[in-house]
């Protein structure tokens, strides 16, 4: 029998270490260079210094003044963190249905997932505007500037991929646990509810965050759906970004520090679940 090889053995050590060195520098140098920015007073910036003679911490502190910093992360958590709790419910629903049962349209229904995919935003938000605009003129129910256009307009893009997802996670857990459910006299929703979802957990983990982190970073349609009240925190660095060109001293410092402020909440998400992130991204790919 042909011994198995660790993929380590592949490659010797030296290049091991080696190749690991230039990633971890790829990856690390923009996020420290970026803290560095973020702590050096915004005089030496402009000169091109790149260590600072002294640290100007305060920059953390003034940011909160300057930019909408609060009530911008305050509306992408809400905007996201709902899209994304909605986008999860109707994926595990849809892929349920999908990976359970047999009907006509099912592979076209699957295909036009792939499908939506492939669209770029940018084509789509001049009809989505207009469709906005003209359910308010019907219907006198103002959508554009709140919550709502937004939180639909995210699940236009997050649904898909989630559904996909928990498609490929679902298909993966075995049929005979839940027909052993549905013999002891469970119902389907039942059977869905304290059967598949505990096993489907580590898939909807992964679909929750890619979906909150698409919401996230939505810059696009933000900018044109949210009013002053609703505005993303990348819409607010966006707007803080512009402002600092052709002024008389850019704050490059507070644009830095709330930069970095502002990718935390992904951060802490990624590490609170990241032993879910792990086993969900690896055992959909599993059958069972």
């Amino acid at each position: 029998m042909r011994k198995q090889r660790d993929a380590q053995d592949i490659l010797p050590l030296p290049v091991r270490v080696v190749v690991i060195a230039i990633l971890l520098a790829i990856a690390l140098i923009p996020i420290a260079y970026t803290l560095l920015l973020s702590v050096t007073p915004d005089t030496e910036i402009s000169t091109g210094s790149l260590i600072p003679s002294q640290w100007a911490f305060s920059n953390y502190i003034e940011m909160w003044s300057t930019v909408s910093l609060a009530q911008g992360m305050s509306n992408s958590l809400i905007i996201s963190g709902i899209a994304s709790v909605i986008a999860v419910a109707l994926a595990v629903g849809a892929a349920y249905v999908i990976t359970r049962f047999k009907f006509r349209g099912r592979l076209i229904y699957l295909y036009s997932l792939i499908g939506l995919q492939t669209v770029p935003g940018v084509m789509l938000l001049l009809p989505i505007f207009v469709l906005f605009s003209s359910i308010q003129a019907l219907l006198h129910l103002k959508l554009v500037g709140t919550y709502p256009a937004v939180i639909i307009t995210d699940l236009t893009f997050a649904l898909p991929f989630a559904t996909w997802l928990m498609v490929s996670y679902l298909g993966s857990i075995p049929v005979d646990l839940e027909e052993a459910a549905l013999v002891d006299g469970a119902t389907r929703l039942q059977a869905l509810w304290r059967v598949i979802v505990p096993l489907a957990l580590p898939g909807m983990v992964v679909a929750l965050v890619f979906s909150f982190l698409a919401g996230w970073n939505d810059v696009l349609f933000a900018s044109v759906l949210t009013s002053p009240e609703t505005r993303t925190i990348a819409v607010q660095l966006q707007a803080f970004s512009s402002a600092q060109e052709g002024g008389a001293l850019p704050l490059y410092g507070q644009l830095m520090g709330a930069a970095i402020v502002s990718a935390l909440p992904v951060v802490i998400l990624y590490m609170v679940f990241q032993r879910y992130l792990v086993g969900g991204l690896t055992a959909g790919g599993v059958k069972g």
